[in-house]
């Protein structure tokens, strides 16, 4: 009874705290471009969580995936180079996460580039 170890659950699984972020470029071009900044963000956690992608959800009452776009787009306007980013719970491929998000996105939205920022 004297010198119990009690794991937490950082303890017992180290991974918990690390943080795997991507950030990707994409394009959003023909009738996408009358889609508006929250819906844009609405349609990504969708197409991420069909394509069953692992997200790092914010803690609180109501969690959300943690995904981030760099700047909102006018309304109306095509862009070939937009910014976002998103944090996953654990790695996953370049070529993985461009092939199973591709697939889920609408046309007129392309993912041009991906690059890890693991801290």
């Amino acid at each position: 009874m004297g010198s119990e170890l009690i794991l937490t659950p950082f303890m017992a699984c180290p991974f918990l705290i690390r943080m795997y972020k991507l950030s990707f470029v994409f394009s959003k071009k023909g009738y996408m471009k009358y889609i508006g900044h929250l819906d844009l963000m609405r349609l990504f956690m969708r197409a991420m969580r069909r394509a069953e992608l692992p997200l790092k959800m914010s803690e609180g009452f109501s969690p959300r995936p943690k995904i981030s776009f760099k700047r909102a787009l006018k309304l109306g306007v095509e862009s070939d180079c937009e910014e976002g980013s998103i944090v996953l719970r654990i790695p996953v491929s370049i070529e993985d996460f461009i092939i199973k998000l591709q697939k889920q996105l609408p046309e007129g939205i392309e993912i041009k580039h991906v690059e890890r920022n693991f801290s």
